[in-house]
C-alpha cells in the first residue's frame, strides 16, 4: 500500500494530532519517527497539535476547530468508502446533578493528515468496514520513513460535480443543450452536431472527418 514520491512536483506536509498529557511511550516514539522523516526530507513539513480527549458537540463548545477537523476527515474518509469512527467516537453522558444529557465526541490518541500541498491525501489511521482492515498510525509511519507515500484503504468516489462534469451535454460552441439521435448529438441553438465520448468529450462530425482522413492507410496484400 505505497507509491513512489515526487518529491520535486508537491510540498508533503504531515499534520499531527496528538492528546497532550498522553505524550508517553508508544506515541512519543512515533512522533520522533516523524520528526526524524522531517529533518531526513522524507516529508516537507509536521505539524504538531494537540487536542483534548474529548469535547462536546455543541455549538458553545470552545473547541470548534476540533469539529470543523472532524468534519474534513470523515468527509475525506466517505470519498474512499472508509471510516475514521473509530478511532473517533461520539458518545452520550448525563450529569447526576443537572440530569443534562452532553454529546461528545471523543478523539484518538494520535491523528495523521497527509497533504500534497493542499490536497488531503491521506487520513491515519483508518478502516475498510468491508474487509476489516485497518491502516494505522504506525504503518503511515514507517512507510512515510522510507521515502514512500502511504497509499490509504478504499477507491476515492467522484464528486457528483467531477460526473457531472464528464457527463455534460451542453454544446462545445455556444453551452446550449444538446439533443441526442441515438449517440449523435445536435445543438438546435447553433446547429453543432458531434458525439460525446465515454470520458465526456464533445467532438464535431467535421473533427472526426478530419481525423479520419488523416489516419494511414495500410495496404494489405
Amino acid at each position: 500500500m505505497t507509491q513512489t514520491r515526487e518529491t520535486e512536483s508537491v510540498d508533503l506536509t504531515t499534520v499531527c494530532h496528538v492528546r497532550a498529557p498522553l505524550l508517553l511511550e508508544p506515541i512519543d516514539e512515533q512522533i520522533e519517527t516523524l520528526q526524524a522523516c522531517e529533518s531526513e526530507g522524507a516529508i516537507d513539513d509536521l505539524l504538531i497539535r494537540s487536542w483534548p480527549k474529548e469535547v462536546a458537540l455543541s455549538e458553545e463548545s470552545p473547541h470548534q476547530e476540533v469539529f470543523t477537523n472532524y468534519e474534513t476527515l470523515t468527509q475525506w474518509a466517505d470519498e474512499r468508502g472508509v471510516t475514521v469512527r473509530p478511532p473517533f467516537r461520539e458518545r452520550s453522558t448525563t450529569s447526576q446533578v443537572t440530569g443534562k444529557t452532553r454529546d461528545l465526541l471523543v478523539t484518538p490518541l494520535l491523528c495523521l493528515e497527509l497533504y500534497a500541498d493542499d490536497e488531503l491525501l491521506g487520513v491515519f489511521p483508518h478502516s475498510d468496514e468491508t474487509t476489516d482492515e485497518t491502516y494505522t498510525t504506525d504503518e503511515a509511519i514507517a512507510t512515510l520513513r522510507t521515502g514512500e507515500l502511504p497509499t490509504p484503504l478504499g477507491s476515492r468516489e467522484p464528486a457528483a460535480e467531477e460526473f457531472e462534469s464528464t457527463t455534460s451535454t451542453n454544446c462545445p460552441d455556444c453551452g446550449g443543450t444538446l439533443i441526442d439521435g441515438q449517440g449523435l448529438f445536435g445543438c438546435s441553438d447553433c446547429g453543432w452536431v458531434g458525439t460525446v465520448t465515454q470520458s465526456g468529450r464533445r467532438e464535431s462530425r467535421s473533427n472526426q472527418h478530419a481525423r479520419d482522413s488523416e489516419s494511414p492507410v495500410v495496404e494489405t496484400r
